[in-house]
């Protein structure tokens, strides 16, 4: 028996290779067919199943891909509906995988056809259970990212609880918990970053499995505090239910090099102008209007997050080399439209004499400094709520990248708005939106963790509740 994870980082997200005597299944696949078709190819394995434990909201599956180059069988569980071909399995439903078993639980609650995939090894013992959003490490899957159905949030979560007692809670506490997310997902609200466990210590450790809890205390918990649903995520659900392009057609268009002149004619068309370099890279120069989304963050999360339009044609400035990861992970979340990049990247803008931007990065004291000689600067913390609520400079507004689009009108075109986020990846996103809107910002490098090493005032969540 082989069972590998599959973990990808900039999702959070883990899918599963399964093989057994020369027969393969994969759990919650990726975009891209090609770990698995290596890890099969590498003993030889015929890929059988391709098992989905319901329809991802948060990254498009690679279930109808993997399944036309292998010939596998798409299983989801009980009350899927697919516009592709595909085996809905019914509750208690067993599918070998060479001399292993593996038994359907449908465990609805995240979602109305979530189901939990209960492996038995070669000597029908419980071995391990993939569980999707159902059960995460430390936490369950939201009830709040379901396709549109008539069912409430709470309808959703009396669901998980029953769920979980019933079908999870009973198995033994040596069983391995796989689950299809770590810390980092939107799917949950307090996700390990671990990327398994056992069921036992899950049941000592996870408040969700604990038996003191009533369903009443249960729904309350999960429906409280629920940030808001990215987007992007219904758009996905609704991909992974109906179909889309093949990721080899998205990745040959995307990977079509133009010249300046195809570049510029793209752009006077309504494409959006995407760069992926570093973000410290794109400050230093960078085409008017330019959104920036650099490869060294969570990219796929905050492409989701921001460009609202799915459909948008996208083009894009890379750093060399880059072209085919920026394109596969645009794909990743259902952004198919990416026309091409821009051949020669930042410098053949340069070298044509066009014009560039920059933003400025201001460094941690001599913001300080700054600050306490001037408390009347705009500056904004574009972190999460969360965040803020936790931690933030003295004087300063809560400024969510999330919801930038929608409140940048707050904004006074007139002034001169210094921002920061805990690190300085999300700062750079900001700006680059921001001055698109021609609005002048300055960068303060380092987020939130530099300016604590300064003297400036950093209010605390204590420090706020005796305030």
């Amino acid at each position: 028996m082989r069972i590998q994870q599959i973990y990808t980082k900039c999702l959070a997200e883990a899918s599963y290779y399964i093989e057994s005597n020369g027969i393969a299944a994969v759990i919650d696949p990726i975009r891209e067919s090609e770990p698995y078709l290596e890890l099969a190819a590498e003993s030889g394995a015929k890929i059988k199943y391709v098992f989905e434990t319901h329809f991802h909201a948060d990254f498009v599956s690679g279930h109808i891909d993997l399944a036309k180059k292998t010939g596998a069988t798409i299983v989801f569980g009980p009350s899927a509906e697919t516009d592709f071909k595909s085996h809905i399995a019914k509750e208690g439903d067993i599918l070998e995988v060479g001399d292993l078993k593996i038994k359907v639980l449908h465990t609805p609650g995240h979602t109305p056809e979530s189901t939990t995939y209960l492996l038995l090894d070669e000597n029908g013992k419980n071995h391990a259970i993939f569980t999707g959003d159902t059960l995460f490490i430390g936490d369950v899957g939201r009830p709040d990212l379901a396709i549109p159905n008539g069912l409430t949030t709470q309808d959703l979560a009396g669901m998980l609880f029953d769920s979980l007692r019933n079908k999870i809670m009973p198995l033994e506490d040596d069983v391995i918990v796989y689950p299809a997310h770590g810390a980092g997902s939107a799917c949950g609200k307090n996700l390990s970053s671990d990327t398994f466990s056992t069921l036992g210590e899950q049941k000592r450790s996870n408040y969700a499995l604990s038996t003191d809890m009533t369903r009443e205390a249960f729904i309350k918990e999960l429906t409280t505090d629920l940030p808001p649903m990215a987007q992007y995520m219904p758009k996905n659900a609704a991909i992974n239910k109906s179909g889309y392009d093949s990721i080899d057609d998205v990745l040959k268009r995307g990977q079509e090099a133009l010249s300046l002149e195809q570049f510029e004619e793209e752009v006077a068309n309504g494409a959006l102008i995407l760069d992926t370099r570093h973000s410290r890279t794109f400050i230093t120069g960078f085409i008017p209007g330019s959104m920036s989304i650099g490869l060294n963050g969570s990219f796929a999360v905050w492409v989701g997050n921001l460009i609202e339009n799915i459909q948008e044609k996208i083009v894009l400035i890379t750093e060399k080399g880059k072209e085919e990861e920026s394109v596969s992970r645009l794909a990743r979340v259902g952004y198919d439209n990416a026309v091409g990049y821009l051949e020669g990247g930042i410098d053949t803008w340069k070298n044509a004499g066009k014009p560039l931007q920059t933003i400025t990065s201001l460094e941690p004291d001599s913001f300080a400094k700054l600050f306490q000689a001037n408390q009347d600067l705009a500056v904004i913390d574009v972190r999460k709520p969360g965040e803020y609520n936790a931690e933030h400079l003295d004087n300063v507004d809560s400024f969510p990248l999330d919801f930038i689009r929608k409140n940048v009108d707050e904004l006074d075109a007139n002034k001169t708005y210094y921002i920061h986020c805990a690190s300085g990846y999300r700062s750079i996103i900001a700006s680059s939106m921001l001055k698109a809107k021609g609005i002048d910002v300055i960068d303060l490098a380092g987020g939130i963790k530099a300016l604590r090493e300064t003297d400036l005032a950093v209010k605390t969540a204590a420090c706020s509740a005796s305030a």
